[in-house]
């Protein structure tokens, strides 16, 4: 999810701990050195072991069983994506006081994508849509089904409207409502009726890695599953706009009821995220009200 630049010793995992785990779970990698990644996550803390390698450590109990998923499902969807996905070499147990299991992974060269390191947005956005298309047709048969270990990503944005209703009545008379409200209705009667597809659960900037200004490795399928695919397209107005937005529309295809609940999947996590920090982070709440707004103009253009 969001990455992170905190220090070392967030959610009581630190470096000390990640070298105790090692030496005492997989004593053939204890000499290898054991720093913090520059940018983290929120869900998992992330050490570079070695230079070939990293450890990831879940936060909470809700992140945990992404560990599993990803251990037995990473491998089989690699040959059809077409760039690097993170690669499980180990799985951990919990220890030393540490009460989840956890894993060890491939290293991925690469930078977290952001615009200034792209020249070319609207042929990132193509490559974007290319990567969730061929996600798509990886046969969905077994896969997880949509559900609390994905956050309810890939099932209906219904889950959230209990959420999403105390957020818009919170935000009442600070954005407009009205129209949120409208987009929010049609987003839950745009039911999904299609078979399921494998869908990522959180296609953002800080989990797509670029090098040279491409699209080079996709990270953490802790939300991954297989159900509605909608809830990839949310990218569409959380880093792209204006002609990126259009490529990638244009590329991804897909039918006017799957893009009316990406809308509610965009605007049900710009909401909550205003209400959190409208009286304190100006700059977050500055960049959760422009999604609001394009989510918003985009439903009207799309009526």
């Amino acid at each position: 999810m969001a990455e992170i630049l905190y220090g070392d010793g967030r959610a009581g995992i630190d470096a000390a701990l990640v070298r105790r785990l090692v030496a005492t779970q997989f004593p053939r990698w204890s000499a290898l050195p054991v720093t913090p990644v520059e940018v983290d996550g929120w869900d998992n803390r992330t050490y570079r072991l070695g230079d070939e390698m990293t450890a990831r450590l879940p936060t909470a109990a809700g992140y945990v069983p992404a560990v599993d998923k990803e251990h037995r499902w990473l491998p089989v969807l690699a040959p059809s994506l077409p760039v690097a996905v993170p690669t499980p070499l180990a799985k951990g147990v919990p220890g030393e006081g540490y009460p989840f299991s956890w894993s060890i992974r491939g290293w991925l060269d690469g930078e977290t994508a952001s615009l200034d390191r792209i020249d070319d947005l609207p042929g990132f956005a193509v490559s974007v849509a290319g990567f969730l298309l061929a996600l798509q047709r990886v046969d969905a048969t077994g896969g997880p089904p949509a559900g609390a270990h994905s956050f309810h990503r890939g099932a209906s944005p219904a889950h959230y409207d209990d959420e999403t209703r105390r957020s818009l009545a919170a935000l009442d008379g600070r954005v407009d409502t009205t129209r949120a409200s409208a987009v929010w209705d049609a987003a839950l009667e745009a039911t999904w009726s299609g078979p399921p597809v494998w869908f990522h659960g959180d296609i953002a900037s800080g989990n797509l890695l670029v090098r040279d200004g491409k699209l080079a490795a996709v990270i953490d399928f802790g939300t991954s599953g297989v159900g509605d695919p909608a809830c990839d397209l949310v990218i569409a107005w959380t880093m792209f706009s204006g002609e990126s937005r259009e490529a990638f529309r244009d590329a991804a295809g897909q039918d006017p009821a799957i893009w009316a609940r990406a809308r509610g999947w965009a605007l049900w996590k710009a909401l909550i995220s205003l209400v959190q920090d409208i009286d304190g982070d100006g700059r977050r709440a500055a960049d959760h009200r422009r999604v609001i707004d394009e989510v918003l103009a985009d439903h009207n253009r799309a009526g």
